[in-house]
């Protein structure tokens, strides 16, 4: 299906245009019939060569130009329609203004009326005020929808533009602006609206204002589906959200894959944005969201929205002023999730970062999730780290910072066992696999959740001069460990001892009770002069010590695999 939008002033035949190339009637309501006016969208079809072309009838009166946005928002083709015997008129200018803001740039100029005036002079006209804009060299018909002349011309222009509309993503994430919703008895609440982009169906589970809804029905045609993709003029029946809790410019969308933002930076195409009124009406898709306007640079500013909307980087619009029926500038969306501006001359700054958003994100976090920057509407960029990607200058300072960071914190901390990787992580403020990987580079290590360097032999040198004087007192007597009072005077505390530990200069039995590290194997030689099986007593006695050390020390032998403990209490050498 290849969706169109038909665009021009009132009463220049845009709805009796498009009744005579399909056979229905695009104007829904009553008091649209009975006026002869469009009022709200209308929605139409029929099929030429085999390519279903569906039409979305837009209002021409400038009381409704928001709703005319709302139906050329989410197309990509349209019908500018100029009659022959008036030619080019006020809204004309407006609806011309809105397309080229939107960038639409596929279309065709259809002179109507030509059987009541000669096409040239309208058509000559339109050329001139197309001229300059995206739809400056599309191709024109003249036709009559009265007597059918130039409708044959018509149907073969529409199959042309419709061949050089780009292909839709269908795998795309769905978003489906609501142009319409109603109720429909014994169906409940439908939606109906352009579907651009993805794929639509029955059971589907989406988004909309915050809450989940199911889709219960889709009809596209008039006609029953199971799926629908895109492009697609689509209704969708939902379970799950009353008629009252839907309204125009609402988005079905699918779950986690948007991000609603009250505030954007986007790039102005028209009036700089010095010039611009600070305070006007975005439209995008079908929603209008009135917002506030900051300049940054000349042709860049920061929206504030009123309403949250779901957009992304990419996304186009139109910046209308109510009161003075324009529309000042097209923009387009350069970060939907943009810093805070607060020093003086931040906007300036601000302006230069928008030149590559992405990067300028990306810098400013440092590291971000791929999956987050695809719902922002940014394509990958920096180094890729797993799930994350790291700003390239990050990633290429980071081990330098990790290490600069860890030395100063080990001279703060020298007996350690490591710094703890979680304060590395929020002093760097960077997400742990990017630690890790950057570690990996280094000659520190991670045991345990602590950080040391892989060389874990080194004690400070105050500790290391009374871990050797320990080892000579217990050179000769490796038994005899001393007292908690005697470790305290050799100024060795628990830190201190499990550093040395660490470092393969002792052996703690217990918290208190430490040996040099040949002390286990000196005893098992002892042992194994013993009479077996042998007691606690009989080890005692033959090693010179007191309880305190033989139980510790034949309970590590026998975690070593030296002896056997019996259950009896006596023990064997293995």
């Amino acid at each position: 299906m290849h969706v169109i939008a038909t665009a021009g002033h009132v009463d220049h035949g845009k709805s009796t245009l498009v009744r005579a190339l399909t056979g229905m009637e695009p104007d829904r309501l009553a008091e649209e019939q009975r006026r002869g006016l469009t009022v709200d969208l209308g929605f139409v079809w029929t099929a030429v060569d085999g390519a279903v072309l569906a039409f979305v009838d837009v209002p021409g009166h400038e009381r409704f130009v928001p709703t005319m946005l709302a139906g050329t928002g989410p197309t990509a083709a349209v019908l500018f329609v100029v009659a022959a015997d008036e030619g080019w008129q006020a809204q004309s200018t407006e609806h011309l203004a809105a397309l080229d803001a939107f960038g639409v740039r596929h279309g065709l100029l259809v002179v109507t009326k030509s059987d009541r005036a000669d096409s040239a002079t309208a058509t000559a006209q339109a050329r001139h005020h197309l001229a300059g804009t995206g739809l400056a060299d599309v191709p024109s018909v003249a036709v009559s929808a009265r007597t059918g002349a130039g409708l044959p011309e018509l149907r073969r222009a529409l199959l042309d533009l419709t061949a050089g509309l780009p292909d839709p993503d269908t795998d795309a994430d769905v978003r489906l602006w609501v142009d319409r919703a109603f109720t429909i008895r014994g169906a409940g609440t439908v939606v109906t609206g352009t579907l651009a982009a993805g794929t639509l169906r029955v059971g589907d589970e989406l988004a909309l204002g915050g809450r989940r809804v199911t889709v219960r029905g889709l009809q596209a045609l008039g006609q029953p589906h199971d799926e629908v993709a895109a492009v697609a003029r689509v209704a969708v029946n939902l379970r799950g959200v009353d008629r009252d809790e839907v309204r125009r410019g609402d988005a079905l969308l699918t779950p986690a894959a948007w991000r609603t933002t009250a505030e954007v930076d986007v790039r102005l195409r028209g009036d700089d944005a010095a010039e611009l009124h600070r305070e006007l009406v975005l439209h995008v898709g079908a929603a209008a969201a009135p917002c506030r306007v900051r300049p940054l640079g000349t042709n860049t500013a920061r929206l504030s929205l009123r309403a949250a909307l779901p957009l992304r980087a990419g996304d186009v619009g139109v910046l209308r002023d109510p009161g003075a029926h324009r529309i000042p500038a097209g923009v387009e969306i350069l970060d939907p999730l943009p810093p805070r501006l607060h020093r003086r001359g931040a906007a300036r700054l601000r302006a230069a970062g928008l030149a590559d958003p992405a990067a300028a994100h990306l810098r400013a976090h440092g590291a971000v999730r791929a999956a987050d920057l695809r719902v922002l509407g940014w394509s990958p960029t920096g180094v890729p780290c797993g799930e994350w990607l790291v700003d390239a200058d990050l990633h290429e300072d980071l081990p330098r910072r990790l290490v600069a960071r860890h030395t100063a914190w080990a001279a703060a901390h020298p007996v350690a066992a490591g710094m703890p990787i979680e304060a590395l992580r929020n002093e760097l403020d960077v997400p742990e696999p990017v630690l890790l990987a950057a570690l990996a580079t280094t000659n520190l290590s991670v045991h345990n959740g602590l950080i040391g360097r892989g060389d874990r032999s080194s004690l400070p040198d105050k500790v290391s001069r009374a871990v050797a004087e320990l080892e000579r007192r217990l050179a000769d007597a490796p038994f005899t460990a001393p007292e908690s009072a005697d470790l305290a005077a050799l100024g060795l505390g628990p830190r201190e001892l499990a550093a040395a530990e660490r470092a393969g200069r002792l052996v703690r039995l217990t918290g208190s009770v430490v040996v040099t590290t040949d002390a286990p194997a000196r005893a098992a030689k002892v042992l194994a002069t013993l009479p077996t099986p042998f007691t606690v007593s009989d080890a005692r006695r033959a090693l010179g010590t007191t309880r305190r050390v033989a139980v510790p020390l034949l309970e590590k032998l026998d975690a070593d695999g030296v002896t056997r403990r019996h259950d009896d209490g006596t023990r064997t050498l293995r």
